[in-house]
């Protein structure tokens, strides 16, 4: 009886640990840590014996170097995690993204076919595959994907917004104005005034961008697209200084870094 109860007693102990070190992780996260991040899930999926439990801390893990521009890490993580767990969803969504963003476009739709036959209302990877088909000239596919996603999440901002950047990316500039126009009203979220600042600064309407990029920020200033938007707000008009001190505030909340190598090639050197 007590052996029982001493194998009992670490077993608990054991499950307090485990739970302590994965809110520890969380917490890194949360406050965009991703370099404490990264160490707390990396020993997580280390000592992790439930594979499905393990596949989450690679995945998230993967995330963290993503965040942190450790694109190769990156790839390892979320394949260890999809080694793991091949039944998880969100690491094929994972997958898909990086493969997008890094240019693989056919890998990515790969991912994406596999990831929707486990979780065919899975928006990440609609979302990803509606931006490869724009990348590749297929505009009717993109509508076809964001509007299928709003078929079974009507009011998914991404989707929405995600069809007004596709009139200002076909030169539409007044329709996709109106279409943010009426998404601000109804929800006048950051993400929201964030895609208008944007569309603002094609229409050369700097001012009207600024105020609206500063109202992104105001309202969720750990958003760190809105940086790299202020950026080029400040880029436009002739503040390199101000517009590279914000491409730092958004590598510094997780925006990858890989990605704004053309606008950092704007900065002054520093001495």
């Amino acid at each position: 009886m007590k052996k029982y109860l001493l194998l009992l007693s670490l077993a608990v102990t054991s499950f307090n640990v485990y739970a302590q070190d994965a809110k520890a992780a969380e917490e890194c996260f949360k406050k965009a840590d991703y370099k404490c991040a990264e160490e707390q899930y990396s020993k997580l999926a280390d000592k992790e014996q439930i594979q499905k439990f393990q596949s989450e801390y690679y995945n998230q893990l993967g995330t963290a170097q993503r965040r942190l521009g450790k694109t190769a890490q990156a790839f390892k993580s979320y394949e260890s995690a999809l080694k793991s767990n091949p039944m998880s969803a969100s690491v094929y969504a994972n997958l898909a993204s990086l493969h997008s963003q890094r240019g693989s476009k056919t890998k990515a739709l790969e991912y994406i076919d596999k990831g929707l036959q486990i979780d065919p209302e899975n928006v990440d990877m609609y979302l990803t595959r509606a931006k490869v088909y724009d990348s590749q000239g297929k505009k009717d596919q993109a509508v076809k994907e964001l509007n299928h996603i709003l078929s079974f999440a009507p009011e998914n901002l991404f989707a929405r917004t995600g069809l007004a950047n596709l009139k200002k990316n076909n030169g539409d500039l007044e329709g996709a104005l109106k279409d943010y126009n009426q998404l601000i009203s109804e929800k006048p979220e950051s993400l929201l005034y964030n895609g208008r600042a944007d569309l603002y600064l094609k229409m050369k309407k700097t001012k009207e961008a600024l105020t609206d990029i500063n109202k992104a920020i105001s309202i969720d200033s750990k958003f760190s697209t809105s940086y790299v938007t202020k950026a080029l707000i400040l880029f436009d008009t002739q503040k390199p200084k101000e517009a590279c001190a914000n491409l730092d505030k958004a590598v510094s909340l997780g925006y990858e870094k890989a990605l704004l190598t053309e606008y950092y090639s704007k900065c002054p050197v520093k001495k």
